[in-house]
């Protein structure tokens, strides 16, 4: 594998989920626009993708997802507006949304499930590895989890998952990974060579409390297991089948990560995430703490 082939520039997200377990607040906007603090959830997964290096982000969209496109898209006459009414640093902010980055949307006309999405992404990844990122998970560390695997890949050619540990009550709600240590590597205890991967076992069929946390980095070859792989529950074509030929004929990689993971595409995980970044907030992340002391629990 040349260099060339190794460089991951493209990222998919898929987006086309209809988030019911946010209604009636998702009725007419998308969930991935709901805000954490003052940005919007999707926000979260481009800024990983621009910290990782990632050039080219495709969306797969659905239906009522235009609001997605029109926040990262360019807004002249609000730059203008608010250049004019002396906030230039708000402009600024305005203007950093997208960062350099080119986007593409395809549309997942029927949703057919995660690895469907992503096949729905061929055509516009091309012969390339690339990221997923699942827009509804904030993945908070000192390196950016998308980054970790995009080393891992540029370094071995081998495509590169995230896990983290989870409760054993708790391993049903995941995707379980069975793995052992890759020895003699630079990322130690931390980096996992996948055996087999089980989709939501029960906990006591579970070979590992290792959770798949929703971040992905794959070379091409995966979209040929996607294309044979049949629908399971509910007539859906599931990533975890794809990934399980993957690990077994090419090789895959789990990657411990170092950090916080909150799933907000759930009520609780994004209350934590907008309480956990509000109190980050430098403009007002003090008195917030404030508040939440004064608060009788």
């Amino acid at each position: 594998m040349g260099d060339k082939e190794k460089r991951v520039r493209k990222a998919v997200l898929p987006v086309a989920g209809m988030g019911t377990r946010f209604l009636p607040a998702t009725k007419a906007q998308p969930k991935e626009m709901l805000p954490v603090v003052d940005k919007p959830l999707i926000q979260y997964a481009v800024e990983e993708c621009i910290a990782s290096g990632i050039t080219h982000i495709i969306f797969v969209t659905g239906r009522k997802k235009s609001a997605i496109e029109d926040h990262f898209d360019s807004a002249p006459e609000l730059e203008r507006f608010l250049e004019e009414h002396g906030k230039p640093k708000l402009a600024q902010m305005v203007r950093e949304i997208s960062g350099d980055v080119h986007f593409s949307y395809t549309r997942q006309s029927e949703a057919l499930g995660l690895g469907h999405a992503v096949l729905t992404a061929y055509d516009l990844v091309g012969d390339e590895p690339f990221a997923v990122l699942l827009g509804d998970v904030i993945m908070d560390g000192a390196v950016p989890a998308t980054k970790a695997l995009v080393e891992i890949y540029e370094a071995t050619g081998v495509g590169a998952i995230d896990v983290e540990e989870v409760p054993r009550e708790r391993v049903h709600l995941y995707g379980i990974v069975d793995a052992i240590p890759e020895k003699n590597t630079k990322w130690g205890e931390r980096l996992l060579r996948i055996r087999d991967l089980v989709e939501k076992p029960p906990a006591e069929k579970a070979p590992s409390n290792l959770g798949v946390t929703g971040r992905y980095v794959l070379p091409a070859e995966i979209f040929r297991y996607l294309e044979t792989t049949k629908p399971g529950t509910g007539g859906e074509i599931q990533l975890t089948d794809a990934l399980r030929s993957l690990a077994k004929a090419e090789g895959l990689f789990a990657h411990v990560f170092e950090g916080t993971t909150f799933d907000a595409g759930d009520k609780l995980g994004f209350l934590k995430a907008t309480v956990e970044f509000g109190l980050r907030n430098p403009d007002f992340g003090p008195a917030f703490r404030e508040y939440l002391k004064s608060r009788k629990f």
